[in-house]
């Protein structure tokens, strides 16, 4: 564990575990979250012999809660500058919710361009766009993201119980299994980040066209989705991304969440772990 400094000046926390000869796996996470919400896919790959790395995007977890730079690009920066700074190469990227469209972004920009990765993995993620455009009629409108920012600003805490306990994880389903644990563990990632970077954070995740993105990921990618993810209509992302992607593997699953890699883990785990060693 550790820290690496950008160019802007902004310290980002990182974790690497495992055999620094290995094949590198690094795990992009969700908004409002912190790289704690990959603890179990760290934990198996490190099992399987991977080299595991994640990192906090500024203003969550543990990295510096700034004032600026809340969107995709320097998100993508930030990982470019832990991953220059590991020097690791040969590099699978997976990205949950918004650190998918994290991943786009790194692989598009500077993976790619540098030789540095070999697949991508895409779960439950954000691109193209999750905003209601002309070019995408089939996305979420801008009201719904109104409504994230007025809940966060109104009481950030209550707001995020309420996504955790209720459509996140499908806990809201009838007959689903709930996890308080679950439910606290994601408040408590949550509540240690910025209210600045999440608030901006909405605006990142939900109004950035990352169609380009999308198509500059030349390396193999798979994309998984639950077909009952409450948070990231499947229809608007995963089925879109595998029409964008030069070379996509979809898998969607019936009925189950947008916290698919918490609650399903023993389901998504072996599936990714096969599409790496494809």
């Amino acid at each position: 564990m550790g820290y690496v400094t950008t160019k802007d000046g902004v310290e980002i926390f990182f974790k690497d575990w495992g055999p620094k000869d290995a094949q590198p796996i690094v795990f992009h996470h969700g908004w409002p979250l912190s790289s704690d919400d990959w603890d179990t896919q760290m934990l198996y790959f490190l099992g399987q012999g991977f080299r595991v790395v994640a990192s906090d995007r500024r203003g969550h977890g543990l990295s510096a809660q700034v004032s600026e730079g809340h969107d995709m690009d320097h998100y993508a920066a930030d990982v470019s500058a832990v991953v220059e700074h590991l020097d690791l190469k040969n590099a699978v990227h997976i990205g949950h919710s918004t650190g998918g469209g994290q991943v786009a972004r790194y692989v598009a920009k500077f993976g790619v361009p540098q030789g540095r990765v070999a697949k991508a993995v895409l779960v439950a993620a954000v691109p193209p766009i999750m905003l209601k455009t002309e070019a995408y009629p089939g996305g979420l409108p801008i009201e719904v993201f109104d409504g994230f920012r007025a809940a966060l600003a109104a009481n950030r805490a209550q707001f995020y119980i309420d996504v955790a306990s209720g459509p996140f994880y499908g806990f809201n389903r009838d007959g689903a299994k709930v996890s308080q644990g679950v439910i606290d563990n994601w408040w408590r990632q949550g509540m240690v980040g910025s209210a600045k970077a999440h608030y901006e954070g909405i605006k990142a995740f939900s109004e950035t066209d990352q169609t380009e993105d999308l198509k500059a990921m030349t390396v193999p990618t798979l994309v998984l989705q639950g077909d009952d993810d409450q948070i990231v209509p499947h229809a608007n992302a995963s089925a879109l991304q595998a029409k964008l992607l030069p070379d996509a593997t979809l898998k969607v699953y019936p009925g189950l969440p947008h916290g698919m890699l918490t609650t399903h883990a023993d389901i998504v785990n072996p599936d990714i772990l096969a599409f790496i060693k494809g």
